[in-house]
């Protein structure tokens, strides 16, 4: 793999305004074909195997029209007139001539006269592209309606759908980006450098989502987690590049060479890096879910391309640049190399740790430990629309129709009955049943199919949908008080079932993600106990932000800071994907960090001094990487998506504290003290005594040995 990196920098450099235009040329192509054959996202809520997901099928099939989309229109008089019934039919009749909608339930009203609901059903899923976000015509209907003095708010799949992402995160992270680019480099064009390469890549990756989305269902959320992820890992492996490459022309070697020797060395690092991501991606599909394989698809497509522009681009513009990636002091005064007898503070810092490795490595894991803690008290719900900003029509009429009707009313139970089985009076009795419980409030009319296979009713339970007792409420229905035959769906269980699931399916997708991980990890390094470590690590970096995130948003510990005017339980999206997502950056830095350790290790057999050069040589520009990829992961959390935020801020919080208590001090502390160990393979597995230090030389000869790195 080296001698191919290798031979493709060398190319690239050689020859740079041809791997340009042919860059040029592909991403045109791509985003041509992408906008010609491109499909539109859409989410894909099924849950396959969700009892919910039976009643709501069951439906479907008896009920079409009840199958569609939906849609709720809130009306309410702010200064408590009752409102005139005259009115409230005529806005019925005015939202039943949007296209595609082929009923509106008569209005609901309020006890004091003051409030009512309409519900808007399709004939068509929200999915469908003349619905997915058309919020517009239902605004329509209501003003042609002609209503005076009151306020209409809309809540439901069509007005959440037509929510959408603000793309200030992009902006925001790609602006701190460049400012700390350019203190780290001190040289425009090497800050700009890596920039370039990451949107160069992200647009091409966005192409190939696009044309994803022509395939299959890909979430309307997929492409800003794809965005998130591949703008920083972009930006990092073109820093790591760059980084390289900076070295050995620091020092007079001739551009062609230093391209072909950043390929060779950071190359291959990217290459298991992106590789670790990948797999972590793939663990999305064992979630159950089809939105998270779409999910993993998109993102993988996304990192691919970064990775492509990453190891073809960078040498290229690197060719053109030449010495113009190092700092103008630096270009005018010659190399400013690093006295050897004047240790970088990294070095300095890696011999402290060293000196007294077990008191350190307890210190970061105690901290670690009570970041993590709250997370054992994590409670998750997928999202409703209390979670909106207050500005949004659809958190407004979350809180007339709460305020007004009860916080249930907002997510309503449908009972779905077999009527051919229980006959009418056993649905009558089931219905008088629920209505018993004490914790429904009310409970709606009979409602037949016109097959006079199924009976459905409406429950509204005491309290609001993300309530941790509604979950209780949903799993005591279907064991103590429903028949077998009946089933517990709409949007609240279904979201529900969702969270059950997730839970259930977080240790299979942290089986399979540490265990691929492990093994690619053991080939790279050839050894058995780092790559134990380095999933140890990992997880407790992951768990600390569990932690973080529970906080944050659960426990409303500077929530405020980003928008949210109350706590709300964690997605339940958010954790797997935080940590599919983040196990593969954490393997980023293990795998930059550790290339350098084992170079030195292989070099000079010294297991204690390796880790201290490793640390010295690499801790700058993971430093300069993380804090990178921390800025973009914030500027996402100013999105108005709840789950954005939650992601934002815990994966922020992930590489914060990774390349910090962690790679600072848990990796060199733990290294220090397993010594010869770390590099440990059973001479089965290491016929070729490749582990023995000092025995393999994988830089070659002595000018392929890493350069003196420059002060940057």
């Amino acid at each position: 793999m080296s001698s191919l990196l290798d031979r493709l920098g060398r190319a690239t450099a050689a020859h740079p305004w041809r791997t340009i235009t042919a860059w040029v040329v592909a991403l045109a192509a791509a985003l041509a074909l992408a906008a010609a054959a491109g499909g539109t996202f859409q989410d894909d809520w099924d849950v396959p195997g969700a009892e919910a997901q039976r009643g709501l099928d069951t439906i479907r099939e008896h009920l079409p029209s009840s199958g569609g989309a939906s849609a709720l229109v809130a009306v309410h008089d702010p200064d408590g007139d009752r409102l005139a019934a005259g009115d409230l039919t005529h806005l019925a009749d005015q939202l039943g001539d949007v296209d595609h909608v082929v009923d509106v339930s008569p209005a609901r009203v309020s006890d004091d006269g003051d409030t009512a609901l309409l519900a808007v059903r399709y004939d068509v899923p929200v999915t469908h592209p003349d619905v997915m976000g058309a919020l517009e015509p239902l605004e329509q209907a209501v003003d042609a309606a002609a209503l005076d003095g009151v306020e209409v708010d809309f809540a439901g799949e069509v007005p959440s759908s037509a929510m959408e992402m603000s793309g200030r995160g992009e902006l925001i992270g790609v602006g701190v980006a460049l400012v700390l680019l350019i203190l780290t480099f001190g040289s425009v064009v090497a800050a700009g450098l890596p920039i370039a390469v990451a949107v160069g890549g992200l647009a091409l990756g966005t192409a190939g989502v696009t044309l994803l989305a022509a395939t299959r269902d890909v979430s309307t959320t997929a492409p800003t987690v794809a965005t998130m992820v591949g703008l920083g890992v972009g930006i990092d492996y073109a820093l790591l590049l760059v980084t390289r490459f900076a070295e050995r022309t620091s020092v007079g070697e001739p551009r062609v060479e230093a391209a072909g020797y950043a390929n060779r060395t950071a190359g291959r690092s990217v290459v298991f890096a992106g590789i670790t991501v990948l797999v972590s991606l793939m663990g999305l599909g064992l979630a159950g879910l089809p939105t998270y394989s779409a999910f993993g698809l998109a993102t993988g497509i996304t990192v691919v391309a970064v990775m492509a522009a990453a190891l073809t681009l960078v040498p290229a513009l690197c060719g053109l640049a030449g010495p113009r990636v190092l700092a103008r002091r630096i270009r005018r005064g010659g190399p400013e190399l690093v006295d050897p007898s004047r240790p970088s503070f990294t070095a300095r810092w890696a011999a402290r740790v060293g000196a007294r490795p077990l008191p350190w490595a307890l210190a970061a894991l105690i901290v670690l430990l009570a970041l993590a803690a709250p997370a054992l008290g994590m409670r998750t719900f997928p999202q409703d629309a209390s979670a909106d900003p207050s500005s949004f029509t659809t958190r407004q009429a979350y809180d007339v129709v709460a305020a007004e009707m009860g916080p249930g009313a907002n997510g309503t139970l449908t009972i779905v009955a077999d009527l051919e089985t229980l006959g009418p009076d056993g649905v009558e009795q089931t219905r008088a049943a629920v209505a018993e419980d004490a914790r429904i409030v009310e409970v709606g009319p009979v409602v037949s199919s016109p097959d006079g296979a199924i009976a459905l009713f409406e429950a509204q339970p005491a309290f609001g949908p993300t309530d941790e007792r509604t979950a209780d409420l949903i799993a005591s229905l279907r064991d103590d008080v429903l028949p077998a035959f009946v089933d517990v769906t709409g949007s609240t269980a279904v979201l529900s079932d969702i969270s059950s699931m997730l839970a259930e399916r977080l240790w299979l997708v942290v089986a399979f993600v540490v265990g691929v991980s492990m093994l690619l990890l053991a080939v790279m390094f050839r050894s058995l106990v780092v790559p134990v470590k380095a999933a140890a690590m990992n997880l407790l970096s992951i768990a600390a932000a569990y932690g973080v995130v529970t906080l944050v948003f659960q426990h409303g510990w500077g929530s405020s800071l980003l928008g949210m005017d109350h706590a709300v339980p964690v997605s339940s999206w958010v954790p797997i994907l935080m940590f599919a997502v983040l196990f593969g950056l954490s393997m980023d830095y293990e795998v930059f960090l550790l290339s350098r350790v084992r170079e030195a290790w292989l070099a000079t057999g010294d297991a204690r001094g390796s880790v201290a050069a490793g640390l010295a040589s690499s801790a700058r520009v993971i430093s300069a990487a993380a804090a990178i990829m921390v800025a973009v992961f914030l500027g996402f959390a100013t999105e108005s998506a709840v789950t954005v935020k939650m992601l934002g801020v815990g994966m922020a919080a992930a590489v914060a504290l990774d390349a910090t208590l962690v790679r600072l001090v848990l990796v060199p502390a733990t290294m220090t003290m397993l010594g010869r160990w770390n590099w440990w393979l059973p001479s089965w597995l290491d016929r070729d005594g490749r582990n023995d230090g000092g025995s393999d030389r994988p830089l070659g000869s002595a000018d392929d040995r890493p350069a003196v790195p420059v002060r940057i």
